[in-house]
């Protein structure tokens, strides 16, 4: 298992694409930044394959936007309560019965409450392209 950053990982899985990029840009894509001017290739080595892609055209000139899709997590309290099969159990008495014991969940009656996580998205990123080259972008929730 490799301990290796997703930028790292993208850069030794694609060595050609990191090889042509302009020195300064191979700075900004180790550090997980882009910058205007980029080309798309750019922008994957250095925040990876967009959660969408867009394309349309701008006075004639074909455009194209990603989108980066984030999850954060919101916790909330649960209660429950339910009604189960039930379960036959044995005890002695006055004699030897038969009664209701108690099988968790199959238990007649049953319930639970504790904490739990939902994870909702939101647009984390976008990146707008014009040509092959960065147009503009837009980072953090929007």
């Amino acid at each position: 298992m490799s301990c290796a950053s997703p930028v790292e990982r993208r850069i030794a899985s694609n060595p050609e694409l990191y090889s042509k990029l302009a020195d300064s840009d191979k700075v900004l894509v180790n550090q997980g930044r882009i910058r205007e001017g980029m080309t798309k290739e750019s922008v994957f080595l250095s925040w990876g394959r967009p959660d969408q892609v867009s394309e349309g055209s701008q006075k004639g000139v074909k455009i194209e936007k990603w989108t980066y899709v984030g999850t954060q997590p919101v916790y909330t309290q649960s209660y429950g309560l339910g009604w189960g099969g039930g379960g036959y159990g044995y005890g002695w008495g006055r004699g030897f019965g038969r009664g209701y014991g108690y099988y968790g969940a199959w238990d007649p009656y049953w319930g639970g409450y504790g904490p739990s996580v939902t994870y909702v998205p939101y647009k984390a990123a976008t990146v707008s392209f014009r040509g092959n080259r960065v147009t503009e972008y837009l980072r953090g929730r929007q």
